[in-house]
């Protein structure tokens, strides 16, 4: 079949990837010159399938309002006469029971554990490179609180199978070494030993190339108009370009998925929510991260890339919009300076934005829609990164009329109107 993919980021090029890998002819169409230009540019680089978690969980409306009055806020909220963010905060809040919580972390860890065992798949079947490496990730708490409120946490995470260690700060130094000039500043860790990092950028274009020679063609600089439709079926896509035909239509669009449905009748509750990263060049290896470090007071990630510290994170709730914050550098900068204080040189530090596509449960939409030939993978929020290789494997499976791997009946945009 011909199969048209609408955006070339980490979800999109991994969709193209396992289509053309089950024989479909793909074409993948952006608006960009290449891959990975907008959310998966700079992001922090960590594949953590035991850290998959939904924002929306029990406690999170009482932490947010402390969050907003701290110096250096996880989050920050723009509100405006906005209904799209005011619907969709309101459906996250809906979300913030402990009900919910467990069963929106459990279809985030099912999918992202898939993916990662994909990962691992792909990396042996093409040697594919990416700044890669296997040394987990620690989740630092710098209170006794926060170590004390991991129950939930392990408690999903011990009924998914993941394999986790809670340490001590002996523990947590010799997971990161680094950590040892600061030990006063935290009270323990939650490792999980099979995560991973990597370079988003560096694996969505590798994967391009080599879904480029398998016959994938990508239609850079094509700015898609909108989606035409017929009796129920999708007929064409209109871009600046000229119209696309194919048989089947995946949408990997992003936080601009909604947008792109809204006038076919598809209410998809995805919103922007915008993250921050530094790229920081590592100027004493000893004193930087090995592996992904997450700073949970500050919800910052600290991410070993080659000779590269990311530090990325927070959530800013404030629409479509790229435009930097000199406040939001410097919450970066305090972290990573306040952990690892002289492993990098933050005077020449890169500086970005990126509108992660959220969900209000946390859970990407992957799956069916009522046309019968349009199919959706987006709303990956800040994990992505974490879930591409599974979501591009099952988006593959459901095109080719094969059963997924795993149970994605709960993963679909019908679980919206099931509530």
């Amino acid at each position: 079949m011909k199969i048209a993919v609408l955006g070339s980021g980490v979800i999109g090029v991994t969709s193209a990837y396992y289509l053309a890998k089950a024989g479909h002819e793909v074409s993948v169409i952006d608006r960009q010159h290449g891959p990975a230009l907008e959310t998966s540019f700079a992001n922090a680089g960590e594949v953590s399938p035991g850290y998959s978690s939904p924002w929306a969980a029990p406690g999170i409306p009482q932490k947010a309002i402390k969050w907003l009055l701290m110096e250096h806020a996880p989050l920050i909220l723009r509100p405006s006469i906005d209904r799209e963010m005011l619907g969709w905060l309101f459906a996250m809040l809906r979300n913030c029971t402990s009900a919910r919580y467990a069963v929106n972390k459990s279809r985030m860890v099912r999918i992202a554990e898939f993916s990662r065992d994909m990962l691992i798949e792909l990396r042996a079947q093409t040697g594919i490179s990416y700044d890669e490496r296997m040394q987990g990730t620690l989740q630092l708490f710098r209170t006794q609180k926060q170590l004390d409120g991991i129950a939930k946490d392990v408690e999903v995470l011990r009924a998914g199978g993941v394999p986790f260690e809670v340490l001590d700060p002996a523990g947590c130094i010799a997971a990161e070494p680094g950590l040892g000039v600061v030990r006063e500043k935290f009270v323990g860790g939650l490792r999980l030993p099979n995560d991973e990092t990597g370079d988003c950028f560096k694996f969505t274009n590798a994967l391009a190339q080599l879904a480029a020679q398998m016959g994938v063609t990508f239609r850079n600089n094509t700015r898609i108009l909108d989606i035409e439709t017929q009796a129920g079926r999708v007929t064409g896509i209109r871009t600046d370009q000229g119209k696309i035909v194919a048989d089947r239509y995946v949408v990997a669009l992003g936080s601009h998925s909604s947008h792109m449905l809204r006038p076919l009748g598809i209410h998809l509750p995805v919103y922007p929510v915008k993250g921050y990263s530094i790229t920081v060049p590592i100027v004493d290896a000893d004193r930087a991260p090995v592996s992904t470090l997450m700073d949970e007071t500050y919800k910052i990630a600290i991410t070993r890339l080659g000779d590269r510290i990311r530090v990325g994170g927070m959530a800013e709730i404030s629409g479509y919009n790229n435009l930097l914050s000199d406040a939001r550098r410097a919450t970066l900068v305090h972290s990573v300076t306040d952990l690892f204080p002289g492993a990098g040189d933050i005077g020449r530090a890169s500086f970005w934005s990126g509108l992660r596509p959220m969900t209000p449960d946390g859970t990407p939409v992957i799956g069916p829609t009522a046309y019968d030939n349009l199919f959706l993978n987006t709303g990956h929020g800040t994990l992505g990164w974490t879930m591409a290789c599974g979501s591009g494997h099952v988006i593959a499976d459901l095109i080719s009329g094969r059963t997924p791997a795993i149970d994605t009946e709960d993963l679909s945009i019908a679980r919206y109107r099931a509530r």
